[in-house]
């Protein structure tokens, strides 16, 4: 067994697009990164849950990398218009991306 200098949980649920460029951007900083599929419960979009071990020190430039590299972008929804005779589908502009990011102390961290 080998205790990590590993002290925070980094989780970020990012668009299934920005999944190259967070994990590249990450990795050139040294970081490593797992991923997950997740799906959105709004859109119903394919997502990467990505769990990141972080040091103290590194925390800034994860948030920085993330911030860089998942971008937030214009999609449509099509709502039927209520109060109409006929229920038309309607395009809703609705803007998704970027990232939804928790950080999470961790009191130990092994590797077995």
């Amino acid at each position: 067994m080998t205790e990590l200098s590993i002290r925070l949980l980094m989780m970020a649920v990012i668009q299934d697009q920005d999944l190259d460029a967070a994990t590249k951007a990450l990795k050139e900083l040294g970081i490593g990164v797992t991923y997950l599929s997740s799906a959105g419960g709004f859109l119903g979009r394919r997502n990467a849950t990505l769990l990141i071990g972080l040091s103290e020190a590194q925390e800034d430039a994860a948030l920085t990398a993330l911030q860089t590299a998942c971008r937030q972008r214009i999609e449509y929804m099509t709502l039927p218009l209520e109060g109409t005779p006929m229920s038309i589908p309607a395009p809703v502009p609705v803007t998704v991306g970027g990232a939804t990011v928790f950080v999470l102390p961790l009191e130990r961290v092994e590797e077995i």
